[in-house]
Order: structure tokens, then sequence, then C-alpha cells
């Protein structure tokens, strides 16, 4: 019996417009759905797709051990993750085994900051595996704005909020275009380094991009409010043009 083969399935960042052909046809004719999400939580992936999944299709949630509960900095937060994807690896190649492909669900883009990886490296080279990119929430984010994040020889940065505020402010003055992720409970240290760099007012703010609730608008304008989890800051290069 031929191994069954494992998808990393990009599904983009949040609209199912938006998602690609190759995605969309692997979903709808998947026997096996697997996502992750948060204990007693849908799932943002899974929501995504919500009608997309063939009926009599098998659906396995994979709840994340641990998010926001410990700092990342603590031993047992990667001890307990550690041992999270171990057993969700060790599902799916169970799966596999049987010459069962799985679909496993990811928002934005695979490889691209995604729970996925963690998997990947514990199954390839023991069961077939295959990743289907996507648009990533930063390109869904930046057109949202209304204007082009970088021209000519304009240098983007991708940065996540959980950086050090004197490391996000070297790093946010020497480059042209910027992402910030990550930012939820880390907003307040970023606006304090997007100061400390003198770009505080250049910043955007976009929640939700792509998604039923998304709002655009000037981070100064959003001071004193607390962002949700789907939310990405944005400075747009202003470079070499004709």
């Amino acid at each position: 019996m031929s191994a069954g083969t494992i998808y990393g399935l990009g599904l983009g960042p949040g609209d199912p417009d938006l998602m690609t052909v190759r995605a969309d046809r692997l979903l709808r004719g998947a026997r096996h759905v697997a996502f992750f999400r948060k204990a007693g939580r849908k799932g943002q992936a899974r929501q995504i797709v919500e009608g997309m999944i063939p009926e009599g299709a098998c659906e396995y949630p994979m709840e994340y051990p641990v998010t926001t509960e410990i700092p990342l900095t603590d031993p047992a937060y990667n001890r307990l993750l550690s041992a999270f994807y171990q057993q969700c690896t060790a599902r799916l190649r169970s799966l596999s085994d049987t010459g069962e492909d799985v679909v496993v669900l990811c928002e934005g883009d695979p490889f691209f900051y995604g729970s996925f990886m963690h998997l990947y490296t514990r199954l390839t080279g023991h069961v077939p595996v295959e990743v289907v990119p996507a648009i990533s929430g930063m390109s869904a984010a930046w057109t949202a704005t209304g204007a082009p994040v970088t021209w000519g020889d304009d240098v983007l940065t991708v940065l996540m909020g959980t950086l050090p505020q004197d490391d996000l402010a070297q790093r946010i003055a020497r480059t042209d275009a910027l992402v910030i992720m990550k930012i939820g409970r880390n907003i307040d240290k970023i606006r304090a380094a997007l100061r400390q760099a003198g770009r505080y007012d250049q910043a955007w703010l976009v929640e939700y991009a792509s998604m039923p609730g998304q709002t655009v608008q000037r981070l100064a304008e959003a001071d004193g409010r607390v962002t949700p989890y789907f939310s990405i800051i944005i400075l747009h290069g202003q470079g070499r043009r004709p």
C-alpha cells in the first residue's frame, strides 16, 4: 500500500476567494482534514473554509496546549509545544501509513510563521508531504492600505512584535518598508519602538485583513486601543520610481 500524502494547505489571508485553485481543489476532494485551534474554539483556519469541506470528511482538530498563558521564555512553553507537535505528527503519520491523504489547513502561507512548519520538519523524510503556498496575510494588509508597499530598490523588513524594544527600534530605523506581525499584547512596546525610530506617524494598522470586520487606519488614530490577534502594522517604502 502506498503511503498517503500530507498536504500543508495554504488558505491565504482569510477571504476564501483568495485561496488558490489548487488549494480549493484539494480541500473539496479531501477525506481527512486537520486544523489547529485554541482549546474550546472553532479555529480560524476552520472558519475560513466553512461550507467547503466535503460531507462525510473526517475532521481532526489539533488543540494547542498553550498559547499566551505562559511566557515564550519559560522552558515549559517549548516543552509543551514540542510534545504537542509530536503527538500531531504521530496521528498524521498513522493516517498516511494506511494510504490516506490528509489536508492540514494553514492560515496564510504554510512556510511563513505557520504552525504547519513544525509538523513538516517532523514528517518530511518519513511520509510524502506537499506544501501548497498561498497569499500571506501581510500582502492582504498592505493591499488594504491602498498604496504600494515597496518602490524601486526599497528594502522590506518583516519584524515580530515579540522582539525587545531596542531591537525593534534599530531594525525599524534601518529599513525602507516594514511589516510588523504578532502585535497583540506587544502593541505598547511596538508604539514605543516606532517613536524611538522616528517613524510612528508613518505607520498604518490593518486589522482582519481581507476578513469580515477589516479596518484600516493610521496607527496614531488607534492610540490607546487594544489590537486583536489578526493585526498587522505597515510602513510604506518611498523609493525610486519613474
